[in-house]
């Protein structure tokens, strides 16, 4: 099954990071190992990789048909000995770089030092979520699942989410090295521990936004 990304809320781009993977791991070489999720901040090499007039912020922005920069990136490293498994559930929270009580933004939380807030769903709808991977991901290599379609089912309530994906169709997101998958950042979503026989699954999570924050709110940013 091709996926569509209005349609279904994903899609993949085989190959867009080959030309750049060299440098992307190059940039984590010194990065810790078996992370379930290590948010990252103040890289400037990341920027320049990712941002506009690069391959991957390229093919955001045509896809968007708006300017997008990158917000958030977030590296999981799912090893044999460092696995996880995550439930069905919504991405609804921002970076941002210091909290300041706005109308509209709550609750807050903080992960790993960065401050993280619920927006105005509004904002998670004009979000766009890619995940660019360093290594294969095959069946038992714990590959993103989706709940086909569910981007466009607005703010789901916890309790629902299950029932609500018992009533859709659900996609496997396989992935060679290199290639780029394109979300629909409020799609349900889900992760299962891998195998014993994965060696390693890293991928990059990166959030794009087009819209700014109300003052004095500020994207954390990746650069």
């Amino acid at each position: 099954m091709v996926l569509d990304l209005d349609r279904d809320g994903a899609c993949r781009v085989a190959g867009l990071a080959n030309s750049i993977l060299p440098a992307l791991l190059a940039e984590f070489a010194d990065y810790p190992v078996g992370q379930a999720g290590l948010r990252l901040s103040d890289a400037p090499g990341l920027e320049t990789l990712l941002g506009a007039g690069s391959c991957v912020g390229g093919e955001v922005e045509a896809r968007a048909g708006r300017p997008m920069q990158p917000v958030r990136a977030v590296l999981f490293d799912k090893r044999a000995d460092r696995n996880w498994a995550l439930g069905w559930h919504q991405d609804r929270t921002i970076a941002v770089r210091t909290r300041h009580d706005v109308p509209g933004y709550g609750p807050w939380s903080v992960k790993q030092g960065i401050c993280h807030v619920e927006p105005p769903f509004a904002l998670i709808e004009a979000m766009m979520t890619l995940r660019i991977h360093l290594d294969p991901v095959d069946g038992g290599n714990a590959p993103l699942r989706i709940a086909c379609g569910s981007h466009r089912w607005g703010r789901v309530p916890v309790a629902d989410v299950e029932a609500q994906v018992a009533q859709s169709q659900q996609a496997i997101c396989l992935a060679d090295t290199g290639d780029v998958w394109f979300y629909r950042t409020p799609i349900l979503h889900a992760s299962d521990p891998a195998d014993g026989r994965a060696t390693g699954r890293r991928v990059l999570q990166v959030d794009y936004c087009g819209q700014g924050l109300p003052a004095p709110l500020e994207w954390l940013g990746i650069g």
